[in-house]
């Protein structure tokens, strides 16, 4: 199933309880929302997470168990984990701008940015610069999210779970990052769902924004 717009898709999702453990999410289709992650924005292009994508039955199992037994991350056929850095260093700046080289030359201006991230990132409290990294990798999460329900794949973010005991099943701190968001992929049970026949609630257009013109 691939949806022809956005609105349908968005209409389709919602946040599988119950997932089928016998329709694993296609692969190519997986692929998409993983490249969906890799073009997402962030800030001053750092890129400044990872993602870990799980189908070990025996991983999954460990981290559902520091997520509150929650059922879709073994059910669901493929766990993402979004795992932002632990703090901003100049290797990583450095990998950054050699990445920017790389693909675009040498910019006139593009030391000069860089140096002025250096000067307001580096120095600052690691729990600051790790804040600043997990949003960072919201952002990610939201176009996978979007990717998913182009694609009738479908979707369940958890942020229920022991960051600790999960950095400590996927050995995170050892690569300096710590877990933010995960993401289970799958297909929805429709016989066990008990959310899947309930209506979508959201608030009105009226209610959510605010139009200064």
């Amino acid at each position: 199933m691939t949806h022809s717009s956005i609105t349908e898709a968005m209409q389709w999702r919602y946040a599988a309880k119950a997932m089928d453990p016998h329709s694993p999410a296609p692969q190519d289709k997986v692929d998409a929302i993983v490249e969906a992650v890799r073009m997402a924005p962030t800030s001053s292009g750092t890129q400044p997470f990872e993602l870990f994508v799980i189908t070990n039955g025996e991983t999954k199992r460990r981290i559902r168990a520091a997520a509150s037994d929650q059922s879709p991350i073994t059910d669901g056929s493929h766990v993402l984990v979004f795992a932002a850095w632990d703090d901003y260093t100049d290797e990583r700046i450095d990998e950054v701008v050699k990445l920017n080289k790389d693909a675009r030359g040498e910019l006139p201006a593009i030391d000069a940015y860089y140096d002025n991230l250096r000067a307001n990132y580096i120095g600052r409290e690691p729990e600051v610069n790790y804040a600043h990294a997990a949003r960072q990798a919201y952002i990610a999460l939201g176009f996978a999210l979007v990717a998913a329900a182009v694609h009738g794949v479908d979707s369940t973010p958890m942020e229920g779970f022991d960051p600790d005991q999960v950095d400590d099943v996927l050995d995170l701190r050892e690569k300096g990052l710590r877990s933010v968001v995960l993401l289970s992929l799958g297909q929805r049970d429709p016989d066990t769902d008990w959310l899947l026949p309930l209506p979508k609630v959201r608030k009105s257009l009226n209610t959510l924004v605010t139009h200064i013109d």
